[in-house]
């Protein structure tokens, strides 16, 4: 099995332009992050989990995202899990970004940008510091009886 790869070598085998935004939205999320949720490498991603240790009864069996940050071919995406499946932070996020006069590129649950600064970052740190772990974890144990 292949060695799994750190946030440091991901980030530093990115293009200068690149590293410097994920290193800015790495930044925000990670000073909104509530305790618990640990930071690790997923493939390409940089992902802010509940670890497996604590929450062991996922569907894939691997450690459940809350929020996940990459470099993609031609753009950078936040993934924002919190924000799939709750129209309460969904709508949050879309005013936010309309007060902020952002326009939102979004997925499911993720943002497509190319600059930190075309983001709503104040709106972006209320979503993530939005779920303590016990509460994701609650909201993940409601998906299952679905």
């Amino acid at each position: 099995m292949a060695e799994q790869q750190t946030v440091a070598a991901y980030l530093a085998q990115l293009p200068e332009d690149r590293r410097r935004e994920v290193k800015r939205m790495r930044a925000v999320v990670r000073e909104n992050l509530p305790a618990g949720y640990e930071e690790r490498m997923a493939g390409q991603v940089i992902a802010y989990v509940v670890p497996l240790s604590v929450y062991p009864d996922t569907y894939n069996k691997q450690a459940l995202w809350y929020v996940g940050i990459a470099s993609m071919k031609n753009y950078l995406t936040l993934h924002l899990l919190p924000v799939y499946g709750s129209p309460v932070l969904e709508k949050k996020l879309r005013d936010g970004f309309a007060a902020a006069g952002k326009k939102l590129k979004m997925g499911k649950g993720c943002l497509n940008f190319t600059s930190v600064d075309d983001l709503a970052l104040d709106t972006i740190g209320e979503i993530v510091a939005a779920l303590p772990m016990d509460r994701y974890i609650a909201v993940a144990r409601s998906w299952k009886r679905k």
